[in-house]
């Protein structure tokens, strides 16, 4: 028996963003018990010439919420990238969740063979297959962007480890 796309993607993504909100929360209670401005935190960066926490999380949600909508064939919400809090942050992660709950297995067939197109600034990609395209461009994408935050609050002493990052 194989897996579906839908199967191999979805309840990937939203388990994960579900670790995803429990490692921002235990940042934020970090910067409320520490007295720690939040945005400090959401500002993190882990080199001067990344992207801060904030900005981690945006690209996260969009790779995927784009990603499933391109393979589902529906459109994706449009978020705005103004979040400043853990709070906005936690608010799209939930919105993220939402738009992948709505997406049904039937809504996926067939995509493993859909050819993908898309444009980011001025840069074309394109994917014969929509299994190539979700595990060489979604799945690590997402896992990039999830990593980096967890490693820009660890790294600004919010005590995480390996259970915050899979389930055991």
């Amino acid at each position: 028996m194989s897996l579906s796309m839908y199967q191999m993607s979805v309840p990937l993504f939203i388990n994960h963003f579900e670790m995803w909100s429990g490692i921002l929360l235990k940042g934020e209670s970090f910067a409320e018990k520490r007295k720690i401005d939040q945005e400090i935190l959401v500002n993190g960066r882990l080199a001067p010439d990344m992207y801060p926490l904030a900005r981690q999380i945006q690209i996260g949600t969009d790779m995927v919420r784009k990603g499933i909508a391109r393979l589902a064939s529906v459109d994706a919400p449009s978020y705005e990238d103004d979040e400043v809090t853990f709070s906005d942050l936690q608010v799209r992660i939930k919105n993220t969740i939402k738009f992948l709950q709505d997406i049904k297995p039937e809504q996926m067939h067939g995509s493993e063979d859909k050819a993908i197109a898309f444009s980011i600034r001025e840069n074309e990609f394109s994917y014969e297959k929509g299994s190539d395209y979700l595990t060489q461009w979604i799945i690590p994408h997402f896992f990039f962007h999830m990593t980096t935050s967890y490693n820009i609050l660890r790294s600004n002493g919010v005590k995480l480890g390996k259970r915050n990052f899979v389930k055991m």
